[in-house]
């Protein structure tokens, strides 16, 4: 019996060290949701396919020896990757609580579109130097709303007065027009984490 393929494009969202000549990946699929890839590390003198890295959005052809629980990389063939990421500590924090967040929640297979709409526009604007709390901030919420919680109308118009006034333009403004104080994003996040602990299963941690 041939063993099972599957062709489709990923966002790579965790990468752990390599163990007996593979490197493992959680990778999230619009079509299929979360899915455990294992790459085979290749050989300094050997040509392969692109090696996977954290954040990357790729298209892979992929085939499973154990009915889909993990499945090993045949083809990779790279769609996007954001190399600059790395290079402020605050942006690599905010994409890596992003892929993270991703990888730890089961999203519905009805939210698994907007999701990967959602991480491939913030992965993109932290790389063009957005600011990270502001993308984060706003990636949590959407993320929330995707998922079918009702914060727009159940979380907000709880807030006091001064935090609808803030939060209405953080979520609503282009990035290049934001001009909150850090102090009130950092103020408005944990509100927001704080009802999604107490009224969702959204894991954050």
């Amino acid at each position: 019996m041939p063993a099972p393929t599957l062709q489709t494009d990923a966002f790579v969202l965790l990468k752990r060290p390599p163990a007996d000549s593979f490197q493992s990946f959680s990778v999230f699929s619009p079509e299929h949701g979360a899915l455990l890839v294992l790459q085979r590390v290749a050989k300094k003198s050997a040509v392969t396919a692109v090696p996977l890295d954290l954040f990357d959005e790729v298209s892979l052809f992929l085939e499973s020896s154990n009915q889909g629980r993990t499945w090993f990389v045949k083809e990779a063939r790279l769609v996007t990757r954001h190399a600059t990421l790395g290079r402020g500590y605050d942006t690599l924090v905010a994409a890596s609580a992003l892929a993270s967040l991703v990888a730890r929640n089961p999203v519905h297979e009805e939210s698994r579109s907007a999701v990967a709409r959602l991480l491939r526009t913030a992965l993109a604007s932290l790389a063009d130097g957005a600011r990270p709390d502001i993308v984060y901030f706003k990636s949590l919420y959407c993320f929330a709303r995707d998922e079918g919680y009702p914060v727009k109308e159940q979380w907000f118009p709880l807030l006091p007065d001064d935090d609808r006034a803030a939060v209405a333009p953080l979520l609503n403004r282009p990035l290049s027009e934001q001009t909150a104080e850090p102090a009130l994003v950092r103020h408005l996040q944990r509100g927001l984490e704080e009802y999604l602990r107490s009224q969702t299963e959204v894991l954050l941690e």
